[in-house]
């Protein structure tokens, strides 16, 4: 009986990641996007031009068994050269210390949709770590013109840069500050099975 145990065990766990594959990070297709509050009435809309990210993927349960992202903080561009220094400084990424952000996903919720889900992890800035959820969007496998086989899926979310130490900001004149607190992350993933 103990053996049998065992054995259903092991093929449980079989199941469980035979249908999981890798993912190669397709950048030219994929954007990793941000947008904050600029005096209280706009938005400031912003990316990072280089990262990289380790996907592992079931498509036949559309779960998620690892995703681990790195993304270079001297890569931060909002078209205004002068405003990407400044975020480069000490008063925001502090990107000769901190070159890297990280995300490490802890665990994967499906909806009761497929095509959606939660995604929490760890997302570490400037040396802090928090717990962020990200929800998890238009899941979807294609096979491409070349044959291979395809995901992608974006993501969401929103942190306060206070937690990370992101605390630069100017009061102004009629009330208000320069920068909100809230920022907003719109993530776009495209990958190639390995």
């Amino acid at each position: 009986m103990k053996n049998f145990t065992k054995l259903l065990a092991v093929s449980v766990l079989t199941f469980g990641f035979a249908n999981a594959s890798q993912y190669m990070l397709d950048n030219a297709h994929s954007n990793v996007g941000f947008s904050v509050k600029h005096l209280m009435i706009t938005n400031v809309n912003g990316k990072f031009k280089t990262y990289d990210a380790n996907i592992d993927f079931d498509e036949q349960t559309k779960v998620f068994n690892t995703f681990k992202a790195t993304v270079q903080t001297k890569s931060v561009d909002t078209g205004i050269e002068k405003r990407d220094e400044h975020l480069r400084s000490e008063d925001f990424f502090l990107s000769d210390k901190y070159p890297t952000m990280t995300f490490v996903m802890k665990s994967y919720k499906m909806d009761d949709d497929k095509d959606e889900g939660k995604m929490i992890g760890e997302l570490t800035i400037r040396g802090i770590t928090k717990v962020v959820t990200f929800d998890v969007e238009d899941i979807a496998t294609v096979k491409d013109l070349k044959g291979k086989e395809r995901v992608g899926f974006s993501l969401e979310g929103k942190i306060n840069r206070l937690d990370y130490d992101l605390k630069w900001n100017k009061v102004l004149e009629f009330g208000g500050v320069t920068v909100g607190e809230n920022v907003k992350i719109a993530i776009d993933v495209a990958a190639i099975k390995s």
